[in-house]
């Protein structure tokens, strides 16, 4: 069942091309358990989701380890602190192995320390310390321990590096002799060593199988496998120049040569070298690709000041728990999500709201994690941390979304899957041609078409395309705060004609607030509002809340209620300073014989444009009346503007009364409203627009939205809103502005725009590409530096999505 399926996220090493995503991807799914499988060769790793019950996710290694590849693992070493005996190591070490995430855990009792191999996608040090706590011991990381994940991608470019130039030096005379044999560069002079083929033969052999064996080692496993992939393609058209090269070499020894013209060491050498240049400028580029996660990461404060057992100590962000006391000075972050227990002060929220103007926070408000405290001192205590804060469940929604596949690109893997086997056909074809009729009998010509075919036909730009795309696409969405939680939702935004709204929280700000205050000729208004305000501060009534407030907001002193009584449906009678206070509707004044005759047109209007209007007597005589409204946000009547611009359908959805709804819309400048609708009518207005042929995006932030939010082509939550809401959606706007429904369809253009220009450029190399190759136009060399420069363009391309303005 659905509801009992896991999901695990494995990093995979290993893949060159587009066609080893599709090998793992179909070889993991045949796997009993596999629900599905999802891996991108952009990201290098795979997303699986399965039957714990009956697969594990040691089996998933096993099986990537058997079709070639490899699963990224990392090791730790944690001192234990606590052990007596044997028993003791021997349960410190069942436990930590079943840790999800753990592959390998062995502890050594005399050294008291333990060493555990563990997928950094599924668990992490912190958890593996949690576990040896719980069970009675403590566990701290060694002192000498590096994070081995920020070093690895590191590492992988040191390697490109130090392949590429000892592949470069040992190229260049190769290169040299080469070109000295065109009729325009005579004149370059050429040590004559350079001819020799066994000089040749010594260069071009360690960047063959030193440099190049990782070509050979991936041809191997692909072909292992029954497939075929990039590594096929690149060990084949070198080892064809390199083999025949060394033919002719040992060939010459008979004929008494030492001098030949005719060797094609130099093609593979320095098709070798430009192919892992090319690796080297993806490698960098990858890494520039999730620079969104780096940014979103580097908010987060690094340590925090907490009080344990009376004693005030600094901590590692990651030994925080959930009741913890934070100490948070003016200037520092928030560490974690946390709620108000002493102090006041501004926050800083625009990381997470886009907001700019601090806002201001005192006891019992909630703070979120990598926020900024302005000025005053607080403390806080910790309700999420880890995994669980806002700032990490944002990091969490970008990584899947920038992991998971659009539709588009199922294309591209079914083609790059069957690609490979075609041109090498191809290739043969080329060959044979060439051999048997265009140069009868001249083997080496026919070879180098056969060896040009090969390299240009390199699938990796296709493989690219979307990934890195989409990668850069949604990571600049986080920033404008649009979160897509999956490529596929990403691809389906641009597509849609109707924008549902809901009227509160999202179109308006979804609390009350006091809009007007009108007192009788000869009524002192401060005398009024003070006497009003103190009334309804006994209210609990939202209504009486937004009185209060508004009231607080003029700076005026409320005092002390000496008497209240509230009736419901009516209003309150309240006793102040000695003054008989009434404040409600038009019955509650005519209970009492209030006059109110005079007032009742006023009131009515105040009604007609969508605010709650309330009556205020002051012993026994009308003294005025006071109004509340749940206004529209400062930016809705703009960003409904620019939604019509972009020729967009925009209705608004509630369930309050149509006219206050049709007050609200107007003054929103929205033209069709769907007024007085319950909670699961939502959801059949979405279907009827569905029917009507309309793609329909809804937007929500109740738990009452959730299934609309559900059953639309495209969800959209406020992030403002409830959590519920959010899970039920496919794209949260963090900002809660309306405009960030406009820049999310905005993104989702320029996204699939970018991808259709990689996916052309990807198809356009080869398809021009290898006719080129086989017609004779086309050295290997320039082939290989062709194919090297698709992938590199197709990556920069998808970069510049990074750089767009909103």
């Amino acid at each position: 069942m659905a509801q009992d399926l896991k999901e695990a996220v494995l990093p995979i090493t290993g893949m060159t091309c587009a066609a080893c995503a599709v090998r793992i991807e179909k070889g993991l799914k045949k796997v009993e358990g596999v629900e599905d499988a999802n891996v991108n060769f952009a990201l290098e790793r795979t997303s699986i989701k399965y039957n714990p019950d009956v697969v594990h996710i040691e089996d998933f290694k096993n099986k990537i380890n058997d079709l070639g590849y490899g699963v990224v693992e990392e090791k730790t070493e944690l001192d234990i602190i606590g052990m007596t005996c044997a028993a003791c190591a021997t349960r410190i070490e069942k436990g930590l192995n079943k840790v999800e995430g753990v592959t390998k855990a062995s502890v050594n009792l005399a050294l008291e320390s333990a060493t555990v191999e563990y997928n950094p996608s599924l668990t992490g040090t912190n958890d593996l310390i949690k576990r040896v706590e719980k069970l009675g011991y403590q566990a701290a990381i060694k002192d000498n321990q590096k994070d081995e994940s920020a070093d690895r991608k590191a590492k992988e470019l040191e390697t490109q590096q130090g392949k590429f130039f000892f592949s470069l030096i040992l190229s260049i005379p190769l290169l040299w002799a080469m070109v000295s044999h065109f009729r325009f560069t005579s004149f370059i002079y050429l040590p004559e060593m350079f001819m020799n083929p066994w000089v040749q033969l010594a260069l071009a052999t360690p960047i063959q199988f030193i440099v190049g064996k990782q070509f050979y080692v991936g041809a191997y496993k692909a072909i292992r496998n029954k497939s075929a992939n990039m590594d096929v393609l690149v060990a084949l058209g070198t080892s064809a120049a390199y083999f025949y090269s060394l033919y002719l070499s040992i060939a010459s020894i008979g004929n008494g040569s030492h001098h030949m013209v005719e060797l094609y060491y130099e093609t593979s050498a320095v098709l070798i070298t430009l192919i892992i240049l090319g690796k080297l400028f993806e490698v960098r580029a990858k890494g520039r690709s999730s620079e969104a996660i780096k940014k979103l990461m580097g908010l987060q404060a690094k340590t925090a000041t907490i009080v344990r057992d009376g004693i005030e100590q600094e901590v590692a962000l990651e030994d925080v728990i959930v009741g913890d006391i934070i100490l948070v000075k003016p200037g520092e972050k928030v560490p974690v999500d946390g709620e108000i227990i002493e102090g006041r002060s501004a926050i800083d929220e625009s990381m997470l709201t886009g907001e700019s103007v601090p806002v201001d926070k005192t006891v019992g408000d909630t703070v979120i994690g990598s926020t900024i405290n302005k000025n005053g001192f607080l403390k806080v205590k910790a309700t999420k941390v880890g995994r669980e804060t806002a700032l990490a469940q944002i990091i969490k929604v970008v990584e899947e979304a920038q992991g998971s596949k659009a539709p588009i690109q199922r294309l591209a893997d079914q083609i790059s899957g069957i690609f490979v086997p075609i041109v090498v056909g191809i290739a043969i074809v080329t060959f044979l041609i060439w051999f048997i009729w265009v140069v009868p009998g001249d083997f080496a010509e026919a070879l180098e078409k056969l060896i040009a075919v090969l390299v240009i036909a390199c699938p990796c730009a296709l493989g690219l395309a979307t990934p890195t795309s989409i990668m850069a696409g949604s990571g600049r969405a986080a920033e404008f705060g649009v979160l897509f939680k999956g490529g596929e939702h990403l691809e389906r935004t641009h597509r849609l004609t109707t924008i549902l709204l809901d009227k509160t929280g999202t179109v308006t700000n979804g609390a009350p607030v006091l809009t007007d205050v009108l007192v009788e000729q000869g009524i002192d208004e401060n005398q009024f509002l003070t006497l009003v305000g103190t009334a309804e501060k006994q209210s609990e009534h939202p209504l009486a809340e937004a009185i209060v407030a508004g009231i607080k907001e003029k700076d005026i002193k409320l005092t002390e209620v000496e008497d209240f009584d509230a009736i419901p449906g009516y209003g309150i009678i309240a006793k102040v300073s000695g003054h008989v206070v009434l404040i409600g509707t038009r019955k509650l004044m005519m209970q009492h014989h209030i006059k109110v005759e005079h007032a009742l047109s006023t009131m009515e209007n105040l009604e007609e444009i969508g605010k709650t209007a309330m009556l205020v007597a002051i012993d026994n005589q009308y003294a005025g009346l006071v109004a509340v409204a749940d206004t529209i946000k400062d930016t809705s009547k703009a960003a409904v503007k620019r939604l019509k611009e972009m020729d967009l359908n925009v209705v608004m959805i509630t369930g309050d009364n149509e006219r206050t709804a049709k007050a609200i819309a107007k003054e929103a400048g929205i033209n069709t409203v769907i007024a007085e609708i319950l909670p699961e009518g939502k959801a059949e207005e979405v279907k009827k627009l569905q029917q009507q042929g309309e793609i329909v995006a809804m937007v929500g932030d109740g738990i009452n939205d959730a299934p609309a939010l559900a059953i639309a082509d495209i969800g959209m939550a406020i992030g403002t809103g409830t959590d519920i809401a959010m899970e039920a959606a496919d794209i949260t706007l963090i900002r809660g502005d309306l405009n960030s429904i406009a820049d999310a369809i905005f993104m989702s253009k320029k996204t699939i725009r970018n991808i259709k220009q990689n996916l052309f450029w990807a198809f356009a190399y080869n398809a021009l590409g290898i006719p080129v190759a086989a017609l004779g136009f086309l050295a290997p060399w320039l082939a290989g530096a062709a194919m090297a420069f698709s992938s590199v363009s197709v990556v920069l391309n998808a970069l510049r999505l990074q750089r767009i303005k909103r």
